[in-house]
């Protein structure tokens, strides 16, 4: 594909081809569930500290949180969505994919009073909000992974967060010509967006 600047990403292009890489065979993910649902665990200390070590701190940023996400643990992640994201992670969001933030509200299902309210007083947004939420680190995260593993020479500059900002909000004909953007406040039009950002990786859809 022909190089994109990192400025203006198009959301009509793929990111950098991505080279592929077969699944490690070191531990498989069965078996990292299991091990993780069968340590010991200490009577009260357990659910706050896998909750915090996925906490959104914005003096760190939105792509560390990224990376916290992409690394987490499934009980982690079971964590995380009961608890939700700290208001202010969703003006963060919107600026770093450079989306507003009132479509980013609207995207997620959170009213604007609410998203307000929380942002202001230092407090999460959790339910389905705050699930939607971490459902937008995650397609950031697959977005990322993409050029990471890309081995064209663009990819170094790529900003893949905003292209990923640009894509949600283009009619996909996968979709029925609807927007991602439109689906990703329900579990399952998050999980359908997902397989459609990951078909982009492995070449099924163009």
């Amino acid at each position: 594909m022909s190089a994109a600047p990192s400025a203006q990403p198009n959301p009509r292009q793929s990111p950098p081809a991505v080279k592929g890489r077969a699944p490690s065979a070191s531990k498989p993910v069965k078996t990292r569930l299991r091990s993780t649902l069968t340590q010991p665990t200490c009577a009260a200390g357990r659910k706050a500290t896998s909750a915090a070590l996925l906490r959104y701190f914005p003096e760190k940023g939105i792509d560390a949180f990224v990376r916290q996400v992409s690394l987490a643990t499934p009980m982690q992640m079971v964590e995380i969505e009961r608890h939700g994201v700290e208001g202010r992670f969703l003006k963060d969001v919107s600026k770093r994919l450079e989306i507003s933030a009132l479509r980013v509200f609207d995207m997620l299902g959170v009213p604007k009073a609410t998203a307000e309210k929380k942002s202001s007083a230092g407090e999460v947004i959790s339910g389905s909000g705050g699930q939607a939420a971490i459902g937008i680190v995650k397609l950031i995260a697959i977005a990322q992974s993409m050029v990471a593993n890309s081995t064209a020479k663009e990819a170094k500059d790529f900003d893949a967060a905003k292209w990923l900002g640009k894509w949600l909000e283009r009619p996909q004909p996968a979709l029925g010509g609807r927007k991602p953007a439109d689906l990703i406040d329900t579990p399952t039009g998050m999980e359908v967006v997902e397989r459609l950002l990951g078909a982009i990786e492995s070449g099924a859809y163009q």
